[in-house]
């Protein structure tokens, strides 16, 4: 069974958030929302309160115990995103993560906030929120303005619109056509 952590903080967006987790849940996927903070409870970008499945210290669990989950998904919202970038344990995970070969999943303003200091953008293409990609401009050179781009280990995404393209593709890398495709039709997807 693949697994993933689906990290989160105060100001994190809702939709890019909860997407993801609902649809890798969907297809089996052994899945934990990860408050990045001490404690589990944050209040997302627009006010909604959320109980992540455990507090930060997973991470730190994952880095000494050298057990990597296959995929780290990295909302955006802000400052969701700076204070996800600000926890120097995320930005090792996620550095041990890309080093790894697996998954690295940003969307919205955390490709270009969380993801620079942590080498995944290197040698990658890449998308964030418009405007947001100034922040990370020593990687104009692979931005790419599409909704999702896939690029090695890295999936990126534009912002809550393209959530449920950047969930689906997430599932589709980690457990294949078949089951991207039947989450897709019994969710009802365009």
């Amino acid at each position: 069974m693949s697994s993933a952590l689906v990290l989160v903080a105060d100001g994190s967006e809702e939709i890019e958030t909860l997407t993801p987790v609902d649809y890798l849940r969907r297809a089996g996927v052994d899945t934990k929302l990860v408050s990045v903070k001490e404690g589990k409870s944050v209040v997302m970008s627009h006010g909604v309160k959320l109980e992540a499945d455990c507090d930060g210290s997973l991470i730190c669990e994952c880095l000494s115990k050298s057990e990597l989950p296959d995929a780290v998904v990295v909302p955006g919202g802000m400052p969701g995103s700076t204070n996800i970038a600000e926890n120097e344990d995320v930005r090792e995970f996620i550095k041990e993560m890309n080093a790894e070969g697996k998954l690295v999943c940003a969307i919205c303003a955390a490709p270009a906030v969380v993801l620079p200091a942590t080498g995944a953008l290197d040698g990658r293409d890449w998308t964030c929120y418009p405007g947001m990609e100034d922040n990370a401009a020593a990687y104009m050179h692979s931005f790419v303005e599409s909704a999702v781009a896939h690029s090695g280990n890295l999936i990126t995404a534009r912002g809550p619109g393209a959530a449920e393209e950047f969930a689906m593709e997430i599932v589709r890398t980690l457990e294949g056509d078949d089951v991207a495709d039947d989450i897709k039709r019994a969710s009802v997807q365009r």
